[in-house]
């Protein structure tokens, strides 16, 4: 009802959402969005209190953080598809699509940045799915595309948006890691054990895009910037 079940080119069995499918799928897009919402919403309350400010209590922030998650999900995708390396089994180092996916979580905190995160997961299967297992459906997406979201863990600290990539990075390799290991092993390259295969291969291309993100990030000009739409987010 949901799913077809689809036979590729090498003889694997994927599945392919159906057009309900798809229509479920944007049904949870728009709870995930709601939900960053929410969080987004108490994160600048309680920034605003500290600051000794209402603006946070009114709710009238709340179509600002819709419109900074949503263009998030929107530029993030569109991101998505300017690929620089791109492997056959998975996996792409795109221009700056995970630096903008960790946004919402430095702007408005984890709860948002998870949210976020997720929903972006569950928009990659609507627009590009390629899942060879039900649970790795959860690991490939949910789990490796949420984890951007920890970026949320350091949205107050001193220098959070360096230290918020790098942990958003670094929780997505590991998931993505570990599919490779448990449900890609059969791709290993030969004298390759799949634990070391899935290390190198989802190594290349996340920590790929990485090298290019802090080169961008390290220009003082461009954190600044970012520091001002933080700025503009929250007030």
């Amino acid at each position: 009802m949901f799913y077809n079940v689809v036979i590729d080119d090498w003889g694997g069995t994927t599945y392919v959402p159906t057009t309900l499918g798809n229509v479920l799928l944007v049904i949870i897009i728009a709870a995930l969005l709601i939900g960053a919402i929410l969080f987004a919403k108490h994160y600048a309350a309680k920034q605003n209190t500290e600051a000794g400010s209402t603006a946070g209590k009114s709710g009238k922030l709340t179509v600002k953080q819709l419109a900074f998650c949503a263009m998030s999900l929107a530029l993030g995708t569109l991101l998505s598809e300017i690929k620089i390396i791109d492997f056959p089994w998975g996996g792409s180092a795109t221009l700056l699509s995970m630096l903008v996916i960790c946004l919402p979580g430095y702007l408005f905190g984890l709860g948002a940045g998870l949210m976020t995160g997720v929903a972006y997961g569950v928009l990659q299967i609507l627009i590009d799915p390629y899942i060879l297992f039900p649970l790795q459906l959860v690991v490939d997406y949910l789990l490796a595309f949420g984890a951007l979201g920890l970026s949320g863990l350091f949205a107050n600290s001193k220098n959070g948006l360096l230290k918020g990539y790098l942990v958003g990075i670094l929780g997505r390799y590991v998931f993505v890691v570990l599919s490779g290991w448990i449900f890609f092993a059969e791709y290993a390259w030969e004298g390759w054990a799949p634990l070391p295969y899935s290390l190198v291969y989802n190594g290349i291309y996340i920590f790929a895009e990485a090298a290019i993100t802090f080169l961008l990030l390290a220009i003082p000009a461009v954190r600044k910037g970012i520091g001002t739409v933080k700025k503009m987010a929250l007030s």
